[in-house]
C-alpha cells in the first residue's frame, strides 16, 4: 500500500526489458555500484508471481462458473462444497500472490536505470573523465583566502549564531553576498527565460538546428512531496540526504528539480506542447550523512540552501539533444560569469540510481588549489516517465512515455567561485560585469 492512498507504478525499469536482457541488466548494476542486486532472483520472483497469476485467474473463472450454476434453483450440496473449497484455494493464491509481488517489487524498483553504452565504467567519481577545461587560472600576488575567510571577515556569512539557531551546518548569509546570491539568481532567471538568449546558447554550442529555441518558464514549487511522490522520482534517499518531516507523509526537496519532474505525473502531454521547460527555485535540505568534517566551512555543504534548476519533458527522440543542449546552458551561464571550469563526463558509479548518464561541471578554487562541482546535468530517459506515468501523444495519436532531464541553472557555489576568484588583497571582491545591473551598478563589493 502507498501510504498517501494513491496508486503509483514504482516499475521503473521494464521488466520486458530485463527479461529480454538479463546479462545487460546485471552488469549495468554491478557497473553502477549495485552488484548484490540478482537479476536471477527478480526473474525468478517474475515468474512465480505470473505464475500465481494464472492460477488466481483460473481459479476465479471457476469460482464465476459455480456462481452462475448455483442460480439455477437450489444447487446440490456437491456444487456448494465445490463453491467452499475453490473460496478457499482463491483465497489462499490471492495472498501467495501479494506476497510474491511485493518481494518482485521492491526488488524491482532497487534495480537502476541503464547507462548509456558511451558512459565511462568506473567504481568511484575519480574515474569520471575531464571532456573539457575553459577559462584562465587567476594569479594572485599576495597569498589567496577561502570564500570562507573572506566572508566571515566581511560579516557576510555569520556560523556561529546559524549553529546557536538550528545546528551544524546552518548559516546567515548576510549584506553583500545576500545580494549577490539573489543578483545571482535574476540574471539565471532572465537568461532561461529569455527567448533570443536561448536562440544565441544553441547557436553557439553548435547545436542541431533541429532543436526547439522554447524558452524556459519560471517556477516556484513546492519544497515538499509525499513519499509516494519521491518514490516515483527515484530521488528519495532516507539514508543519506532526504529529510523526512516529523508525523507528516511529507519529506522536504533536496533540490527543486524533486518537485518539478512529477509536476505531470499521471498525466498526457500533446507532443505539440514538447519540449516543456521550466526553471525552478527552492530552498533545498540535505542531511548530508557521511560527510561529516568534510566541506564544512562557510556555504560549500550545508544542511539548508538554494537552488536555481532545470527540467525539460521531451520526447525520446529529442531527449538526448535537450541534455546536451542543458549542458550548454550550464556552460553559458558560468562562462558569462568569467569563472574558469571544467566540464566533467561521468562514470557509471558517479551518474545516479535514475540517470542514463551524466554531466559535472566544476569551478577552479584557488584556495583549495583544485576544481570543485557546481553543475549537474542528468539525462533520465523514460525512467521517471514510467514510474511516474507521464505520457506523451504523438501526433499519430500513439501514447508513449515522456522522457525527462534536469540539470542545474545555478547553485549557491558559484558564489564560492566568485568571492576566490575575483578576490583582492585588501578583501574586496571584484563583481562579475553581467551581475552589476543587478546591484545598482556596483563593480566591487
Amino acid at each position: 500500500m502507498q501510504p498517501c492512498g494513491l496508486c503509483y507504478n514504482i516499475h521503473m525499469l521494464d521488466i520486458k526489458y530485463i527479461r529480454e536482457n538479463p546479462e545487460k541488466v546485471q552488469q549495468n548494476a554491478i557497473n553502477k555500484n549495485y552488484g548484490k542486486l540478482s537479476v536471477k532472483e527478480l526473474l525468478a520472483l517474475d515468474a512465480e508471481k505470473r505464475d500465481l497469476q494464472t492460477q488466481v485467474d483460473e481459479l476465479r473463472e471457476q469460482r464465476n462458473n459455480v456462481a452462475a450454476q448455483m442460480k439455477n434453483g437450489k444447487p446440490e450440496q456437491s456444487l456448494i462444497d465445490k463453491g467452499k473449497q475453490i473460496k478457499i484455494q482463491l483465497a489462499e493464491r490471492e495472498e501467495y500472490l501479494r506476497n510474491t509481488d511485493e518481494k518482485f517489487i521492491a526488488l524491482l524498483k532497487e534495480f537502476p536505470n541503464m547507462a548509456m553504452e558511451s558512459v565511462p565504467v568506473g567504481k568511484t567519481e575519480e574515474e569520471n573523465i575531464v571532456a573539457k577545461t575553459v577559462g584562465k587560472l587567476p594569479e594572485f600576488n599576495f597569498t589567496p583566502l577561502s570564500h570562507a575567510e573572506i566572508a566571515e571577515k566581511r560579516d557576510w556569512i555569520d556560523s556561529e549564531r546559524g549553529v546557536k539557531i538550528a545546528g551544524s551546518r546552518f548559516v546567515y548569509i548576510k549584506g553583500d553576498l545576500a545580494r549577490l546570491e539573489f543578483a545571482l539568481w535574476q540574471f539565471g532567471i532572465d537568461t532561461l527565460t529569455d527567448p533570443d538568449k536561448i536562440r544565441e546558447i544553441i547557436e553557439n554550442a553548435g547545436l542541431s538546428k533541429a532543436i526547439s529555441d522554447k524558452p524556459f518558464t519560471f517556477v516556484l514549487p513546492p519544497a515538499v512531496a509525499k513519499t509516494a511522490v519521491f518514490e516515483a522520482t527515484g530521488r528519495l534517499n532516507k539514508l543519506e540526504q532526504t529529510y523526512k518531516i516529523e508525523d507528516e507523509d511529507l519529506w522536504l526537496n533536496a533540490s527543486a528539480e524533486h518537485t518539478l519532474s512529477p509536476m505531470y505525473m499521471n498525466e498526457i502531454i500533446d507532443e505539440k506542447d514538447l519540449p516543456i521547460r521550466l526553471v525552478g527555485y527552492t530552498t533545498a535540505f540535505r542531511r548530508e550523512a557521511g560527510t561529516y568534517g568534510k566541506d564544512t566551512e562557510g556555504i560549500f555543504r550545508l544542511h539548508q540552501f538554494n537552488k536555481l534548476e532545470m527540467e525539460s519533458f521531451s520526447t525520446a527522440k529529442n531527449s538526448l539533444e535537450e541534455h546536451w543542449f542543458m549542458v550548454a546552458i550550464q556552460e553559458y551561464l558560468m562562462a558569462a560569469l568569467g569563472l574558469p571550469y571544467r566540464v566533467l563526463e561521468k562514470c557509471t558509479a558517479d551518474i545516479g540510481r535514475p540517470n542514463a548518464r551524466g554531466v559535472d561541471i566544476e569551478v577552479w578554487l584557488p584556495s583549495q588549489k583544485q576544481y570543485r562541482e557546481t553543475h549537474t546535468a542528468d539525462y533520465i530517459t523514460d525512467f521517471q516517465a514510467r514510474a511516474m506515468k507521464t505520457r506523451v501523444r504523438t501526433s499519430d495519436g500513439k501514447l508513449e512515455l515522456a522522457h525527462t532531464n534536469d540539470a542545474t541553472a545555478y547553485s549557491e557555489r558559484p558564489l564560492i567561485g566568485i568571492i576566490e576568484n575575483f578576490q583582492n588583497e585588501d578583501g574586496t571582491v571584484a563583481v562579475p560585469e553581467v551581475l552589476r545591473k543587478y546591484l545598482g551598478g556596483r563593480e566591487i563589493l
